[in-house]
């Protein structure tokens, strides 16, 4: 081998190691949130919901959505989110789907990033209504015949969109749309996990359709995981 050639190969190997040193770092930079939302006082009873209209489709009672507690306390479809934090986001590998199922959403809550496209999907074969009630997006108000099943529609604001069935009263669900990808939507216990929020001193917010909005300070170290229990209460 040449000298110039050792020279130019020895630079090489110094820059690839000096590039995979700084992406360690950057990986090292970030730490994860975990934690559950609960339910603080009397947890009340849940409510029912008579249907009237397509009960071969939609059934003949169901259990409101609008705030589902498990047994331990843990609050269904809590959204937290990083307040004041800019990244980017991911493209998803298949949009982000709300389907129309048994005369209900699902899921009840669906968090999509800013200019993706979104299925809204009729499983039920009947007549639903998709409507949304916003400030920042277009209101979308179209009819979705049984025979359509897929419409896709594209929401280009950062919102909290309230989408409801003008066929079925009783439905109702939550489009999230975000501009970051520091956001997570609690399970059927209450849980969340943000990955790869930088490290330092953060603050999250904690919103639900039912019990308002609070934030809290989380302290965020690099390559180590936060937990935290936020604790909500029925106005």
């Amino acid at each position: 081998m040449s000298r110039w050639l050792l020279v130019f190969s020895l630079a090489g190997l110094a820059l690839a190691g000096g590039l995979q040193f700084r992406s360690l770092l950057a990986a090292d930079a970030t730490g994860t949130i975990t934690g559950r939302v609960v339910l603080v006082g009397e947890i009340p009873a849940v409510k029912k919901i008579k249907i009237t209209k397509d009960q071969e489709k939609c059934g003949q009672e169901k259990n409101a959505e609008d705030l589902v507690i498990s047994p331990d306390r843990g609050i269904k479809d809590a959204v937290v989110s990083l307040i004041g934090v800019k990244g980017a986001i991911a493209k998803p590998a298949a949009n982000p789907t709300i389907d129309q199922k048994g005369c209900a959403f699902s899921p009840h809550v669906l968090i999509a990033p800013v200019g993706t496209p979104v299925d809204i999907v009729n499983d039920d074969g009947i007549l639903h209504n998709f409507h949304t009630i916003s400030t920042k997006n277009t209101v979308v108000n179209k009819a979705q015949p049984g025979f359509k099943k897929k419409m896709t529609e594209t929401f280009a604001q950062p919102e909290i969109v309230k989408i409801t069935c003008d066929a079925h009263g009783w439905m109702s669900a939550w489009l999230v749309v975000t501009d970051h990808p520091y956001i997570a939507a609690t399970d059927a216990s209450g849980a969340f996990k943000i990955a790869n929020v930088p490290a330092g001193a953060q603050k999250i917010e904690i919103w639900h359709e039912t019990l308002g909005k609070i934030s809290k300070d989380v302290t965020v170290k690099a390559g180590e995981e936060a937990k935290v229990t936020i604790e909500l209460s029925k106005k």
